[in-house]
């Protein structure tokens, strides 16, 4: 019998997607308008709506989300903090925005920034902290971030690539902060192929955005450059994309979430491997789901043997390495981060697609439970 491979990731089109997707671009083709037209107007609210906020601002990527925002607060010569476990552009928009990253702890529980970890790095030095919400996960601690961060007068910004439609005690991940950037890559739970979105409730800083990305100008017609701004526009062809996408979230979010429910359930008691659990009232996206494997595992040989003997791809970790292990991001200041080296060491993502089977659950449970108590097994022999 033929065995089962269920890939690392799978972009979702149906063909009545594709013929939706043609519509739009056909739409913005015929109208001359290729860019910042009612496409992306459309695709702008309708995603600012599904996460609760007054403005979304479309943009070429997650990181330009990142950069803009940071741009349009002011940070320029001063701190922001970010977690050590995420992804390269987080720090990365920091620098390019003229702002210094200051790398800080994470809680093993949420992969996020600790309530803790934040309140000792609040000096006056701070420009922002962006909590990143891992793995499409809200930290059960947001609450009492955004509060920490408002009683210090400090911009708290929302780094949600991972976190399309995942909600903590029912309220929208963007929902939280002063802005919020979102990823469309081709990986996310929902893409654009190529693109970003900014959410923010502050018409200040929306004015700004909408400006940022456009070069720098006062308005798309006009020509006074104001800021010091990029081409970070989306492209309609892209706003199509996403607008088709946006409108399959949810069935996109129900097919993810039993999948998380049957991974927990089906990993209970394994040898060698964890779920990590979510808090009460979190509703995850599952962009990733998270397990940790019990120290010993090699998690290089693990997912070889995952991969080799059973055709389970699993996706990249979230993240591998630590930003302060990154070559290019040594010299950060950081304090002692014990938390994000363990986390970043022993965890693995298994398999989460938008249509994914409970077949194919099936199959990643049955398989990372074998390797794993296997791996285990030999590990306290050794």
């Amino acid at each position: 019998m033929t065995q089962l491979v269920v890939p690392p990731a799978r972009p979702v089109f149906t063909s009545s997607d594709r013929d939706a997707i043609a519509r739009l671009v056909d739409e913005a083709l015929t109208s001359g308008s290729l860019t910042l037209g009612p496409v992306t107007e459309r695709f702008e609210n309708a995603f600012a709506a599904r996460h609760r906020a007054d403005a979304g601002i479309a943009v070429s990527s997650g990181t330009a989300a990142l950069e803009i925002i940071l741009r349009s607060i002011g940070i320029e010569g001063r701190s922001v903090v970010v977690p050590a476990n995420t992804f390269f552009a987080t720090a990365a928009a920091v620098l390019h925005a003229g702002g210094r990253p200051r790398l800080a702890d994470i809680d093993r529980s949420t992969f996020a920034l600790s309530a803790a970890s934040v309140a000792s790095a609040l000096d006056n030095d701070c420009a922002a902290v962006i909590l990143v919400h891992i793995g499409g996960v809200i930290s059960s601690e947001v609450e009492e971030i955004a509060r920490l961060c408002a009683e210090a007068g400090v911009p708290l910004v929302e780094d949600a690539a991972h976190a399309h439609g995942a909600t903590f005690h029912g309220r929208a991940a963007g929902s939280f902060g002063s802005a919020a950037a979102f990823s469309f890559y081709p990986t996310k739970v929902m893409t654009s192929g190529e693109g970003g979105m900014i959410l923010t409730s502050d018409e200040r800083l929306a004015a700004e955005a909408r400006m940022y990305r456009d070069q720098g100008k006062a308005g798309f017609l006009g020509g006074e450059h104001v800021r010091l701004g990029y081409a970070w526009r989306m492209s309609e062809l892209h706003a199509a994309v996403g607008e088709v996408q946006l409108a399959r979230l949810d069935s996109f979010l129900e097919v993810r979430r039993r999948a998380g429910s049957r991974y927990a359930t089906g990993l209970a008691g394994a040898a060698g491997i964890t779920s990590v659990p979510l808090a009460p009232g979190t509703a995850s996206n599952y962009y990733k789901y998270l397990a940790m494997l019990a120290p010993g595992i090699d998690r290089d040989e693990f997912k070889r043997i995952v991969r080799e003997d059973h055709g389970v791809g699993m996706s990249g970790e979230v993240y591998s390495s630590p930003l302060h292990h990154q070559p290019v991001f040594r010299s950060i200041t950081h304090g002692p981060l014990p938390v994000t080296e363990a986390v970043c060491a022993h965890h693995v993502c298994l398999p989460v697609h938008s249509d994914i089977t409970d077949d194919e659950v099936d199959h990643v449970i049955n398989a990372v439970r074998q390797v794993a108590a296997d791996l285990a097994g030999r590990a306290l022999i050794s």
